[in-house]
């Protein structure tokens, strides 16, 4: 098991079992170690649709209670639900997923009671788990109160505050379902403002869908199903729903990062804080003050906090893949709407849509009037940590490295190391090498005047990964 940019990541068949009894035992102890919860607190747990996801949160349900804590089973609901209805109660929470990552491997997302787990406590949960090391536990599922309804009713109301009454009427807005929790509810929402919604891909078995890296083969069903049906939209989220997927009329997927970009200024957010990876136009593409962390929601947090502490307001920030989180309250439609500093697809894809509605243009249009740089990213999966690493230490070692390993696309102008190694080229355009923090992934960004420099360059640095990986053998 391994923390990544986002919670607890491994195998499904190595979490099951004694691995989740052992964190979730290990979290329940750090929460009452560290006074974020005193015996008999609740915590709540939800899940995704994966196959394994039920029996590790019976397994968490019941270490949970010998551990001294009242579990509470929010099903299968959006990590932003059970976030939200967390602050609410002011009670931790786990959450089964693996969010994107393929069916066979899951993995546990931590919550204190006023957000996210940071570094600090992914060290001390690890140092729980370490301490407790091989002694026998006991692995004895368990059950609780199903507060299900809840957790949806809170959610569902937090959103139908966020746009004017009918504002997305004579929209057509199909809704990918796949297998990501939020498929119910994103629809409900869509039907509130009044937008005409035709479900598609509903599956009962779990899909990988990355909002990031969108497939090839989920870009072929969004250019189908968009003219056939007629659709001005297509929205989606992945797996735990907390990162967004919208694609334009066409089919073709807007980025995560305008997606992002159009919240905040939907939000009129006075700080935005993105990863490096997120596009180099957000500084130029509104009112507000940006500032760059590295890849992973607790970084993102820390870069919000640290804003909030400097006495800021009107806080957001929001990732690549366009998972958008809120530090301060902001005041929409003449209503507060309280923070929600963890990843949320459903305010972006409200935002995107009601900027389409308002301005009366097609998504498409909406994306170009932003004049962003073209942006894309793809990852090789299956790519042994070793090798990745390996890599990276290679290109770090010396300019002389790295000028090698890129002359056969260009020469180098300038390199950032915040987060991976992202490189500006001495003709402008911008190429980023990053091993996944979560899976065996090496993943590569760019960015290009023109869609198809940006996509010959992302294959040229594809390209360059498998030869050099080839080589080494």
């Amino acid at each position: 098991m391994k923390f990544g940019t986002s919670g607890l990541r491994g195998l499904s068949v190595d979490l099951m079992g004694r691995a989740s009894a052992l964190y979730a035992t290990a979290y329940a102890r750090h929460l009452l170690k560290s006074g974020h919860a005193q015996p008999g607190d609740l915590i709540l747990v939800g899940r995704d649709f994966r196959e394994s996801s039920p029996a590790i949160s019976a397994t968490c349900i019941g270490a949970l209670k010998r551990a001294g804590l009242t579990p509470v089973d929010c099903g299968t609901v959006p990590t932003p639900a059970l976030a939200l209805y967390g602050l609410e109660l002011k009670a931790a929470s786990l959450m089964i997923t693996g969010s994107h990552i393929p069916a066979d491997r899951n993995g546990i997302k931590f919550y204190r009671p006023d957000g996210e787990i940071d570094k600090q406590d992914e060290l001390a949960i690890g140092a729980e788990a370490a301490a407790i090391g091989d002694a026998e536990l006991d692995e004895t599922p368990g059950t609780c109160e199903d507060r299900t309804a809840e957790t949806e009713a809170l959610f569902f109301e937090r959103n139908i505050a966020l746009l004017p009454a009918d504002s997305l009427a004579g929209l057509t807005i199909g809704v990918y379902q796949h297998s990501t929790v939020a498929r119910d509810l994103l629809g409900l929402v869509l039907v509130h403002y009044g937008a005409r919604v035709v479900p598609l891909g509903r599956s009962e078995s779990f899909i990988p869908v990355d909002t990031e890296a969108v497939s090839a083969e989920t870009i072929r069903l969004l250019k189908g199903w968009a003219p056939e049906h007629g659709l001005d939209a297509i929205v989606s989220a992945d797996g735990d729903g907390d990162r967004p997927l919208v694609s334009d009329e066409t089919g073709e997927p807007l980025r995560g990062d305008l997606l992002g970009l159009i919240a905040a200024n939907f939000l009129g957010a006075e700080v935005v804080v993105t990863p490096v990876t997120s596009n180099s136009g957000i500084e130029a593409a509104g009112s507000y003050t940006v500032t760059r962390t590295r890849v992973g929601s607790p970084y993102v947090i820390a870069g919000m906090d640290e804003a909030l502490a400097a006495g800021k307001a009107n806080v957001m920030g929001f990732e690549a893949n366009g998972g958008t989180l809120t530090a301060s309250r902001f005041i929409i439609e003449g209503q507060p709407i309280r923070a929600l500093p963890t990843r949320d697809s459903f305010l972006p894809i409200l935002a995107t849509l009601f900027a389409a509605a308002r301005a009366k243009q097609s998504l498409s249009a909406v994306a170009a009037n932003y004049r962003l740089p073209f942006a894309a990213a793809d990852r090789l999966e299956n790519f042994p940590v070793e090798t990745s690493g390996a890599l990276m230490a290679y290109l770090r070692a010396s300019d002389a490295n790295l000028a090698a390993f890129l002359a056969p696309v260009a020469g180098v102008a300038s390199k950032s190391d915040i987060d991976g190694l992202r490189v500006t080229l001495a003709d402008g355009r911008i190429i980023h090498f990053r091993p996944s923090g979560n899976a065996p992934e090496m993943r590569c960004y760019v960015e290009a005047a023109d869609e198809n420099e940006a996509k010959a360059l992302l294959e040229q640095g594809l390209g360059l990964i498998r030869a050099w990986a080839a080589a080494r053998g």
